[in-house]
């Protein structure tokens, strides 16, 4: 089996990341991003995911956190479509229904080769800490473009703005891990098409 890990550098005006992804991993981190609440987002996704991850990032952050953000979310989408490779042998869907605490939030994608985010969550909270809490929907736009996933996030219930952002973060890493799965039964790309 080919090794699904990608190395993927940006570097704009605002920001300057270098991001390393392995798939196939146990959920072992290392992040310099200088924004803690996201940190600790991406270290839950990549947890609950079994990927390995590794960030070295600055940004604007003067300005705000939303350049390093939303890179990230561009520099994480390419390193997962460039990590997957020519995705043979893939279940390519994935569902998730995450509890945390009195909050319940609802994630499913397909590794399809078409970009598309249906986002469904009020946070009722601005901010989680110093972490404005309308980045999510601008990371997850900005990941599923350069991954091309279709992705569908609903929140179905839940009071507290920490758990929410917690629980998109986790189920989304679960969801990836399902989709990612190799199985032995499947010959070529799961698609009648033949392609993805």
């Amino acid at each position: 089996m080919s090794k699904r890990e990608a190395q993927v550098d940006r570097k704009t005006k605002e920001t300057r990341i270098s991001l390393n992804l392995n798939l196939d991993g146990r959920g072992e981190t290392h992040l310099q991003m200088g924004v803690p609440f996201f940190e600790h987002m991406l270290n839950l996704w990549a947890r609950h995911g079994l990927f390995d991850l590794t960030i070295n990032a600055q940004g604007d952050l003067e300005i705000d956190a939303h350049h390093l953000v939303e890179d990230t979310g561009i520099t994480l989408g390419q390193a997962l479509y460039k990590g997957m490779g020519d995705k043979e042998g893939i279940k390519r869907f994935g569902f998730f229904v995450l509890p945390m605490d009195e909050a319940l939030v609802m994630v499913s994608l397909d590794l399809s080769d078409r970009p598309l985010l249906v986002y469904e969550v009020e946070v009722p909270a601005e901010r989680v800490g110093e972490f404005d809490t309308e980045l999510l929907e601008e990371f997850l736009r900005a990941f599923v473009q350069e991954a091309r996933v279709t992705l569908h996030v609903k929140l179905i219930h839940g009071k507290n703005s920490h758990h929410i952002l917690e629980a998109v973060f986790k189920a989304l890493g679960k969801s990836l891990d399902q989709a990612l799965t190799r199985d032995s039964r499947i010959q070529g790309v799961p698609s009648t098409k033949g392609k993805l």
